[in-house]
């Protein structure tokens, strides 16, 4: 179970401080599907970003199955089952996919064949890419790809995904959802996705907007999802976001 009690996260701006996040307390049972929403600059990343230690919240507390993880390290909340998805993951010249694999999954010997079925849930032709170099040859959503497959691959209690739709084709995006659709009915992780996209809050068992560092408000699909399609222009993502896609 993750737990947030309190949190708050501020930062220094020219002769005072911004608060990004303020007081925000929620609780996310095992076996959850959340998702995050609302509008841009409302604190959802710098709130993922402080879960996972990539922020140091400047107040509250945050508590991973009974243990305050406040201060721990990145490392030390990897290793305690917390995976985080950025919206523009890191590249890595001269290491291979299936070794990038291999390493998310704890094991060198990867086989090819495990490897190209991570691929191929997250809509990647495994074959074309099993062997590339994950550098600046890809794109920026054949590389969001291929880091989601990472955190698939490590199977990890908590997973946390930011906009994994951004810069991801439409077939792709997809195969995607079907995949976050899949894990959640296995019920083994927890899931917590910052999204605009429809599709994904669709799939949520709840969802929380945040708004100015705040939790503006939060319930089940069923209450909070009408709202936002009642909030939503034709064609576009919630809070007017357009979609936003590449061909890769």
């Amino acid at each position: 179970m993750l737990e947030l009690n309190h949190l708050a996260f501020s930062v220094e701006e020219g002769a005072g401080q911004k608060d990004i996040l303020r007081d925000v307390s929620l609780t996310v049972p095992d076996g959850a599907f959340w998702v995050i929403t609302g509008p841009n600059g409302g604190g959802k990343t710098s709130l993922a970003r402080a879960i996972m230690g990539l922020n140091q919240p400047t107040g509250g507390q945050i508590l991973w199955n009974g243990e305050d993880i406040t201060h721990l390290s990145i490392t030390e909340r990897a290793q305690r089952g917390i995976s985080y998805g950025f919206q523009q993951p890191p590249r890595f010249k001269g290491l291979r996919v299936r070794d990038l694999l291999g390493l998310a999954a704890g094991n060198p010997f990867l086989s090819r064949t495990e490897g190209c079925q991570l691929l191929t849930q997250v809509g990647l032709c495994a074959a074309d890419y099993i062997d590339r170099e994950v550098d600046a040859s890809l794109s920026g959503g054949e590389v969001k790809r291929i880091e989601i497959a990472t955190i698939l691959a490590r199977r990890a209690p908590l997973m946390i995904f930011d906009e994994p739709e951004a810069g991801i084709d439409l077939w792709s995006f997809a195969k995607l959802t079907e995949t976050f659709r899949y894990i959640h009915d296995k019920r083994e992780s927890t899931i917590l996705i910052i999204s605009h996209q429809e599709r994904i809050i669709g799939l949520a068992d709840e969802i929380v907007l945040v708004a100015d560092g705040l939790v503006s408000e939060q319930g089940p699909r069923e209450e909070i999802f009408p709202k936002i399609l009642a909030n939503t222009q034709p064609g576009c993502a919630f809070v007017g976001e357009e979609g936003r896609h590449e061909p890769n």
